[in-house]
């Protein structure tokens, strides 16, 4: 009798489950099920810089921002839970989430006396205003004397 060396194109049932990743079959491109981070469009204008953060289903309060040594940190934590009680039983789930994103701005051009934020429709608008002698001034006309 030859004993042949078996090859598994599947992880093991056991490998899965002390890695975490019990419903994960190769799909390592992927993000595990209960991460999120929200997506950031980021443009400058003249003026200002402009930070827009999708992060629908959220309130203001859930979102602190701080901008210290020319770095726009935004993060949020939240934290829920339900209770359900029926007859003999009580079901309770915990749902946890939270994220920071960080931005680094270019040395010295924003007023960081005139950052302010607004949240609607499920986008954090944050306006980075930069500094008046940083900004763009229009054509000077100069008389020949």
């Amino acid at each position: 009798m030859t004993l042949a060396r078996r090859t598994e194109t599947f992880p093991s049932l056991f490998d899965k489950i002390f890695n975490g990743d019990l419903m994960d079959w190769g799909m390592s491109n992927f993000s595990s099920p209960n991460s999120t981070l929200p997506a950031v469009n980021v443009r400058e204008t003249n003026d200002d810089y402009i930070i827009e953060l999708a992060a629908p289903g959220m309130r203001k309060d859930d979102f602190k921002i701080h901008f210290q040594n020319n770095v726009l940190s935004i993060s949020s934590e939240k934290q829920d839970e339900k209770n359900e009680k029926e007859n003999n039983f009580t079901r309770r789930e915990f749902s946890y989430s939270s994220f920071q994103r960080s931005f680094t701005v270019p040395h010295q051009n924003v007023d960081s006396d005139k950052i302010n934020a607004s949240y609607s429709d499920g986008i954090l608008h944050v306006k980075l205003p930069k500094r008046e002698e940083l900004k763009p001034k229009p054509a000077k006309e100069i008389k020949i004397s």
